[in-house]
């Protein structure tokens, strides 16, 4: 199938064979007809099948045969909601790519960009905006905005929206737009709480899977190292430099793990940049920027970064901790192997972190490949091996510190009276 055979428009066409795609993705062909068409759809779709042009195509066509030219400002007809900034920059970068040849005008409203700005660029006008729920309130709240004629309305990563907690906005949104409107809803995982804001969001809709949802694509190639904390960083360092790897996305759990790791890989001779919610949205474009041009080899990243990367041919990419969650992995890795493309994907994991390995693989109903040779002393990943936390004794219901650490011999020995503190003798007085 080719895009001509979708029902695109002419500029459309010339649109996407300028960017050199000839054959639309699995869930391009079953999703763009159907929209053309004025259908409701909940597609579930993993990152990296192309699904921003699924609907961004369409979407584009739809207002364009619908466009009133002589409308000044313009009504807001077309509303995209992300739950990150790089992902809302990354589908407007799109919008503007594919509607270069048609009289559309959009604008992008995230945080951590001046409101002043966006405030000017919302009052003069546009047909489309791509924006993340909690600015987009904002805006709403002052007046700079207005959503009542809103014709198709995007949420793009349900599921991470609902994860990062803007279900609560996200009402408050679909209170504002009219109820006759045509809405689309794509998500990596259809869990159940994506189902029941499908319910809630969603008119009679068509249900398109265009993978599994625990699957991992075939041309990513998967290993687990496991080794101890302490020695990450260093395993990390080395498999960089002795590989030559030159650009490789790391998942860290925390921002200050994210600025840490970052510091000591630039200690070891590595161009490194880290990205998390805690800095200014010009200084991720700049950590971004440089690592999609080279100037950096390593971009050390937080799992608000999952979503919403868009690099072409990234070849390696390292949880230097396991996810949260085993969905998450399946994101993560998903940076990599794109577009048919092959990629590396490497677990660092800690015997703390067995757990969490063994909950990964349960939900992939597989075992990850495991790298023996580290040059550092191999540790075991069973779970049984791994440090046990403080659970409740399933008999009594009581704490079980039977795994906790022994108290030292230098304090207090097993099994002896702990020693009464010594009340400083009075001033004037003297100790018997």
């Amino acid at each position: 199938m080719t895009f001509q055979q979708l029902g695109l428009s002419e500029a459309l066409l010339n649109a996407v064979a300028e960017q050199g795609y000839t054959t639309p993705t699995p869930v391009q062909q079953k999703t763009i007809p159907l929209i053309l068409e004025g259908k409701d759809i909940l597609a579930g779709a993993q990152t990296g099948t192309g699904k921003t042009a699924s609907f961004t195509l369409p979407l584009l066509q739809l207002l364009a045969e619908d466009i009133d030219l002589h409308q000044m400002p313009r009504r807001v007809r077309a509303l995209i909601l992300t739950p990150t900034r790089e992902l809302a920059q990354q589908v407007y970068e799109s919008v503007q790519t594919y509607g270069k040849y048609l009289p559309l005008q959009s604008e992008v409203i995230v945080g951590g960009a001046s409101v002043s700005v966006q405030r000017r660029n919302l009052r003069r006008g546009c047909d489309i905006v791509v924006a993340t729920p909690g600015r987009l309130m904002d805006h709403v709240m002052q007046r700079h905005v207005n959503l009542s004629s809103i014709q198709i309305l995007v949420l793009d990563e349900a599921d991470r929206m609902l994860d990062m907690g803007f279900l609560p906005d996200i009402r408050r949104i679909m209170g504002l737009i009219p109820k006759q409107r045509q809405s689309l809803l794509f998500s990596a995982t259809v869990a159940s709480g994506v189902k029941q804001l499908a319910v809630q969001l969603l008119n009679n809709p068509i249900s398109v899977d265009i993978a599994k949802q625990n699957a991992t694509a075939d041309n990513v190639s998967e290993k687990v190292y496991g080794i101890d904390r302490e020695y990450k960083r260093e395993l990390l360092s080395y498999l960089i430099g002795s590989n030559n790897w030159q650009q490789v996305l790391v998942f860290v759990r925390t921002k200050h793990g994210a600025d840490r790791l970052e510091k000591q890989l630039i200690s070891d001779g590595i161009r490194t940049a880290a990205l998390h919610g805690d800095k200014t949205q010009g200084a991720r474009n700049k950590a971004l920027d440089a690592f999609k041009t080279g100037k950096v080899a390593v971009l050390v990243a937080t799992d608000i970064a999952a979503r919403g990367l868009d690099i072409d041919d990234l070849p390696h990419v390292v949880n230097f901790d396991l996810p949260q969650t085993p969905e998450d992995y399946v994101h993560r890795i998903g940076r990599t192997g794109r577009a048919g493309a092959s990629g590396i994907a490497i677990s660092l994991v800690c015997p703390e972190e067995a757990y969490a390995l063994s909950e990964l693989e349960s939900f992939l109903k597989r075992q990850i490949p495991r790298v023996a040779d580290t040059g550092y002393e191999p540790v075991s990943l069973k779970v049984m091996d791994a440090p046990k936390k403080h659970l409740p004794n399933k008999t009594t219901g009581k704490k079980d510190f039977r795994h906790t650490k022994k108290p030292s011999s230098k304090t207090q020995k097993s099994g002896s009276e702990p020693r009464k503190p010594q009340r400083a003798p009075r001033r004037g007085s003297k100790r018997p």
